[in-house]
């Protein structure tokens, strides 16, 4: 029995969401590599599969009942594909799964690696792998997505609608500590995105929480950006940054723009964490419903999504073995539409599983 970050791991177990849309393709292309890797290394995981998303909630309005959700707490970590459909209004699935989620398993870290694989990716110019690879350490359940606030005289002309943004001195100092664990173990500098001369009391928070927690670790290197800032920064500059440590709804919208430095949704994964609960590993591109059925779907973000689980489960060598095999494919075109290649989402899972099996 091992000790996983605050957790006894025996037997390894991950609860499958595949999902809404593209996410049963993608996921599927996922644990092909995951089941190699588990045959291959004699990984023991086991999976199990749980419905999830749109058809549960139209056939009989369910999210994830408190049955599921108990069961889900026996799971080492979770692997979602996607949730989101036209037929239910905005909002709905992804506050009553993905949210749910991560608010019940308190993940308060969301980890996005920003890292460009290939240069004719880059939308920069004069911008390489060299110069985009970064962090982005985003706190994950509080700020203005903590749900707080209300309507007064809704429906009216007069009516008031108040999204509280709320910073805890407690999520606030985590977070913070483990971009500076991340960046200790990377060897990176620590950056802080907030608006602190705007937003006067939860960034006051941050830089205060900031100024203390980096005294702790005065071999690594720091700087400070306002969010508006940051964003011409990484267009401009990207290799000024390794690892950067932002709030809950700023770290939603600079991980976008990241996706795009990187080469487009379809490359961007990433992992919801709480190294002492459940944690939860997804691509970010949603379930792009346009596109769901057709065999198109880019699968490689999913991929390395099971790429960052097994890092956190300490299998750095098979994450590597995963990038490198991406890596590959990628240099000899061997890609879905959106990257102008000519593969299907299966035909892409099947050459990088073919890649790994040359070892």
């Amino acid at each position: 029995m091992k000790k996983l970050k605050g957790r006894l791991i025996n037997l390894p177990s991950i609860a499958v969401i595949p999902g809404d849309g593209i996410g049963p393709e993608v996921v599927n292309e996922g644990l092909k590599i995951f089941n190699y890797f588990n045959n291959e290394y004699n990984l023991n995981f086991k999976f199990e599969e749980f419905n999830l998303g749109a058809k549960r909630y139209l056939k009989n309005g369910e999210l994830i009942p408190e049955s599921i959700l108990k069961k889900l707490e026996t799971f080492d970590a979770i692997y979602l594909g996607a949730v989101g459909d036209p037929q239910v209004p905005a909002g709905i699935l992804e506050h009553g799964i993905l949210l749910k989620l991560r608010f019940h398993f308190d993940q308060y870290v969301n980890l996005r690696p920003i890292k460009l694989l290939n240069n004719r990716f880059s939308p920069l110019k004069n911008k390489g792998v060299e110069e985009i690879n970064f962090t982005v350490v985003r706190e994950n359940t509080e700020g203005l997505y903590a749900g707080i606030g209300g309507f007064l005289k809704k429906g009216t002309a007069d009516e008031v609608a108040i999204q509280e943004m709320v910073s805890t001195r407690k999520g606030v100092e985590r977070i913070i500590r483990y971009a500076f664990e991340y960046a200790n173990k990377t060897n990176g500098k620590v950056t802080l995105c907030d608006k602190s001369n705007v937003l006067t009391y939860s960034h006051n928070l941050w830089l205060r929480v900031f100024e203390e927690v980096k005294t702790e670790y005065p071999n690594i290197k720091t700087d400070h950006y306002y969010v508006d800032a940051i964003t011409m920064k990484m267009v401009r500059n990207p290799e000024l940054f390794d690892v950067i440590v932002t709030c809950n709804m700023f770290g939603d919208i600079i991980t976008d723009l990241g996706a795009e430095l990187q080469g487009g949704m379809g490359l961007a994964a990433s992992a919801n964490i709480n190294p002492d609960t459940v944690s939860m590993f997804e691509p970010i591109h949603g379930s792009a419903p346009d596109i769901a059925g057709k065999g198109i779907a880019n699968p490689i973000a999913a991929i390395l999504a099971v790429s960052m689980m097994l890092e956190y489960f300490h299998r750095d060598d098979l994450s590597e073995k995963i990038e490198n095999a991406i890596k590959i494919i990628i240099e000899e075109n061997k890609l879905t539409p959106d990257m102008g290649g000519k593969l299907t989402t299966q035909e892409v899972g099947d050459e990088i599983l073919k890649v790994l099996k040359r070892g």
